[in-house]
C-alpha cells in the first residue's frame, strides 16, 4: 500500500517555505506522493472551509515539483466543472512534463453552489460539464490536430492544435461517494474516496472490484489526521491494506507547520512495513 500526504497550502500555515519543507520531507520519508485541494472563492460566513486562504493547487504543485524529484503530485480534488477544460488541459500537461510525468489528476464534481454562481457556471449542469470536460481534455492530450464537438462547455474546436501534450498518460481518479461519482470513477482510472472508516472499507472495495478487478485501476482513500490521533493510524492503515485499498493520503489538520510536520513523520512511520 502506498501513502501520500497533503501539502500545507491552506490557512495560516500556507506559504512557500512550509510547502517546500513538507514536500521535501515527504520525499525524504519515502512517501509516494504529495497532494493539494481546491476552492477558488467561498462565502464569507459559510462555515466551510475553515479558511478562505486556499493557495492555487496547480501552482502549489508546480512549486512542490521544483523542490522534489521523485514524489508524485496529486489533486484531492480539482473541482473540474469550475474550470474551462482547454487552459486547464494545457496547465496540467505542462506540469506533468515539467515534473517528468509525476501528475495524478484527482477530480470532483463540486458541491458549493455559491462558488459556481460566483464563477458563472450552472450548478445543475456540473455533472454533464465534468464528463464533457474530461473528454475534451483527453482529446486535446491525445489528438493533434483535435476536433471536439462540445455541447455544454462554450467551445468550438475544429482541426486545432494545443501543445505540449503530456509525455505520458495522466491518470484520472474521481472523488465522491454518490452513485454518479462511483460510475464516473469506474469509467476512468481510479477512485479517490474519503470518509470511509476502516471497518467499512472491505465492502466498498468489493463493490468497486466487482466492476474493475484489474490492479491498474486504483482504489485510494483520503483520511484526516492530526497530532492527537496519528498514533491510531497504524491499525487503521493495516485494516485498509487488508481490505484491498492500494493508496491512502493523509490530510493533517494541525495549524502550525512544526506540528504539521511532526504529524507527517508519525504518519509515515505508522505505515512502515505495510
Amino acid at each position: 500500500m502506498q501513502l501520500g500526504i497533503h501539502l500545507p497550502h491552506i490557512g495560516r500555515k500556507a506559504g512557500p517555505d512550509s510547502i517546500r519543507r513538507v514536500a521535501v520531507q515527504a520525499e525524504e520519508l519515502g512517501l509516494a506522493d504529495v497532494w493539494v485541494s481546491e476552492h477558488i472563492i467561498v462565502p464569507k460566513d459559510g462555515g466551510y472551509p475553515p479558511s478562505p486562504n486556499f493557495w492555487d493547487p496547480i501552482l502549489t504543485l508546480t512549486w512542490a515539483a521544483a523542490c522534489t524529484s521523485r514524489v508524485r503530485l496529486g489533486t484531492s480534488v480539482l473541482v473540474l466543472p469550475l474550470r474551462h477544460p482547454l487552459p486547464l488541459a494545457k496547465e496540467l500537461a505542462t506540469l506533468h512534463n515539467l515534473s517528468n510525468g509525476r501528475l495524478i489528476l484527482g477530480g470532483g464534481v463540486g458541491w458549493l453552489e455559491a462558488e459556481f454562481n460566483a464563477l458563472g457556471v450552472p450548478f445543475k449542469e456540473r455533472g454533464r460539464r465534468m464528463d464533457e470536460g474530461i473528454a475534451m481534455m483527453r482529446a486535446v492530450w491525445n489528438d493533434d490536430p483535435v476536433t471536439f464537438p462540445a455541447r455544454y462547455i462554450p467551445a468550438e474546436i475544429v482541426n486545432m492544435r494545443s501543445q505540449p501534450q503530456p509525455m505520458s498518460k495522466i491518470p484520472i481518479w474521481i472523488g465522491g461517494s454518490s452513485d454518479a461519482a462511483i460510475k464516473r470513477a469506474l469509467r476512468l482510472d481510479g477512485w479517490h474516496g474519503s470518509r470511509v472508516r476502516p471497518e467499512a472499507a472491505a465492502d466498498m472495495v468489493k463493490r468497486l472490484r466487482a466492476e474493475r478487478p484489474e490492479e491498474t485501476w486504483t482504489i485510494s482513500l483520503r483520511v484526516n489526521v492530526n497530532a492527537n490521533n496519528v498514533d491510531e493510524m497504524k491499525s487503521a492503515l493495516a485494516m485498509y491494506r487488508d481490505a484491498g485499498v492500494q493508496h491512502v493520503m493523509a490530510a493533517p489538520e494541525d495549524r502550525d507547520v512544526d506540528t504539521y510536520m511532526r504529524t507527517v513523520e508519525r504518519f509515515a512511520r505508522a505505515g512502515e512495513g505495510l
